[in-house]
C-alpha cells in the first residue's frame, strides 16, 4: 500500500519528505554534473520500481549452490524488490521458505504480513497472561493479535474503523475500543487502573498521537513497540515517569537490510541470533498451518493478473477499501524471458557493431548507453539485460533496443534462431 501511495506523489513531495536523497543528489551532481545527475534521476523515475513484496509458488529453477530446495518445491517469499508481482521471481535463498504440506498458497502469499507482525511481538516480548494492547487493525495488526492470543495473552485492539474492530473481534480479541473514544481511560478500566503491560503500534500516521497515547497507556516498566510508520515527537514525562520502553521493530526480523544475509545467503548461528527473518517467516506459515492463525478470513477480494490494475484501484479508492488482496496468475509453463519490442527489426548491417548491454546500473545508465547512442554510425544496441525486467524494458525502449530480457544466456542465440 505504501508503494502505491507514494507512486501519486510529484517529485517536489518525495524530495521535501526525503530530504536524505536530496544530500545524495547534491554529491552526486559534484561528481558527475548537473546534466548527467538529471538524466540519472529522470531515468530512475521512469522507471519505477516492481510493485509487491510478498509471493508463493512453485520453483521453476534453483542456483547451482542450493541444495535444500528443487525444482517444484512449493514455496513462499519476501522482499520488496525480489518478491514482486510477477509471473516469474527471482529471489535469494534467505528469503525463501517452504509450505507445509497442508497449506494453500492463498494463506502462504502472506508470508512477510505474518513475518513482520510476529518480529514486532517478539519485541514486545509479552509472557502468558499479558494485557497486550494493538493500535492499529489493519493486516499486520489483526495478524499480530491472532498471534498474541496463540501466546496466551490478554488483547485489547484499537482502531478507527468499524469494520476492523469488528474483525477482531471475531478473530479473538478481548476487547475493542474505537480509536474516537479516550482510548487511555478505555484501556485504564480494562487494566484496573494499572496500564497495559505491552502496547504494539500497527498504524500508520503522520500523527505522533499513537505513540503518546501509548506511552500514557502502558504500565510502569512497560513497553511500547511500533511496528507501523508513525510519528515520533515524543513527550518526555511519561518515559521518565515509567521508565517504559520504546522498541522499533525492523521489517521481518535480524537480517533485514543486511546484504551479506539477503543477497549473499550469509546466514546468522542459531544459538545467537534465534529468529532471523526466515526463521520468522517459516514459524509464520506453521502457525497458519496449525489453524492458530486465520488469514483466509482476512481476503477480501481475488483477481486475476490481467485485473491488476483494478485491484490497485480497489485498494487505493473504493469506499470501503479490501484488507487483503490476491493477485493469481496462470499455471507455471516453459517460456522465455527475452521479450522482443520490435516487429518489424532493422535489417543486418555488418558494418554497424550490435551491442548487448547486461546490466544497466546508474553507471551504464548515465555514460556508456548516453556514448552508444552518439555513435549510431558504428554501433546499434540491440539488446537489454537486466534482473530486473522492468527495468530492462523500459531501458530497451528508451534507446530502440530490439530486445528486453533477465537472461543473458537468451540473447547469444538471437542470430542463431533467425530472431
Amino acid at each position: 500500500m505504501t508503494g502505491l501511495t507514494e507512486s501519486g506523489k510529484s517529485l517536489f513531495q518525495k524530495a521535501k519528505e526525503q530530504p536524505e536523497n536530496i544530500k545524495l543528489v547534491l554529491g552526486v551532481i559534484k561528481k558527475q554534473g548537473l546534466k548527467k545527475t538529471l538524466n540519472l534521476v529522470r531515468d530512475v523515475l521512469k522507471t519505477g520500481s516492481p510493485t509487491g513484496y510478498s509471493a508463493a509458488g512453485i520453483i521453476l529453477e534453483v542456483g547451482k549452490n542450493i541444495t535444500d530446495f528443487k525444482k517444484g518445491d512449493r514455496v513462499a517469499a519476501a522482499g520488496a524488490g525480489k518478491a514482486n508481482h510477477a509471473e516469474i521471481i527471482a529471489v535469494p535463498r534467505n528469503l525463501v521458505v517452504k509450505i507445509p504440506k497442508n497449506l494453500d498458497f492463498s494463506q502462504a502469499a502472506s508470508v512477510t504480513l505474518g513475518a513482520v507482525a510476529l518480529q514486532g511481538i517478539r519485541q514486545a516480548d509479552p509472557k502468558l497472561g499479558d494485557r497486550v494492547v494493538v493500535i492499529g487493525l489493519g493486516l499486520i495488526g489483526l495478524l499480530a493479535v491472532q498471534i498474541l492470543k496463540a501466546s496466551g495473552c490478554y488483547v485489547i485492539g484499537i482502531d478507527l474503523d468499524k469494520y476492523r474492530l469488528k474483525m477482531a473481534q471475531d478473530l479473538g480479541t478481548d476487547s475493542i475500543i474505537s480509536a474516537e473514544n479516550n482510548t487511555v481511560t478505555k484501556v485504564l478500566q480494562e487494566t484496573e487502573g494499572k496500564g497495559a503491560d505491552r502496547v504494539i503500534i500497527c498504524a500508520a500516521t503522520k500523527s505522533d498521537q499513537p505513540v503518546n497515547d501509548a506511552m500514557q497507556m502502558v504500565r510502569k516498566k512497560g513497553a511500547v513497540i511500533v511496528v507501523g510508520a508513525i510519528g515520533l515527537n515524543l513527550k518526555r514525562s511519561p518515559f521518565y515517569e515509567k521508565e517504559a520502553e520504546l522498541k522499533i521493530s525492523c521489517s521481518y526480523g535480524p537480517g533485514r537490510y543486511d546484504e551479506r544475509y539477503e543477497e549473499k545467503g550469509e546466514d546468522y548461528p542459531f544459538g545467537y541470533v534465534r529468529w532471523t527473518e526466515n526463521r520468522n517467516m517459516k514459524e509464520y506459515l506453521n502457525l497458519l498451518a496449525d489453524g492458530k492463525i486465520n488469514f483466509k478470513k482476512l481476503i477480501t477480494r481475488q483477481y486475476i493478473i490481467d485485473e491488476a490494475d483494478q485491484a490497485y484501484t480497489d485498494l487505493k479508492t473504493a469506499p470501503e477499501k479490501p484488507l487483503a488482496v490476491l493477485l493469481k496468475y496462470p499455471e507455471p509453463k516453459n517460456q522465455e524471458t527475452l521479450l522482443k519490442l520490435k516487429t518489424n527489426l532493422k535489417p543486418f548491417n555488418k558494418k554497424v557493431i550490435k551491442v548487448a548491454i547486461i546490466g544497466v546500473g546508474s553507471f551504464a545508465t548515465s555514460v556508456h548507453l548516453p556514448n552508444l547512442e552518439k555513435l549510431t554510425k558504428y554501433y546499434q544496441i540491440k539488446a537489454i539485460i537486466d534482473k530486473n525486467g522492468v527495468k530492462a524494458k523500459q531501458i530497451a525502449e528508451k534507446y530502440s533496443a530490439d530486445f528486453a530480457g533477465t537472461d543473458y544466456r537468451e540473447i547469444l542465440g538471437i542470430g542463431k534462431k533467425g530472431k
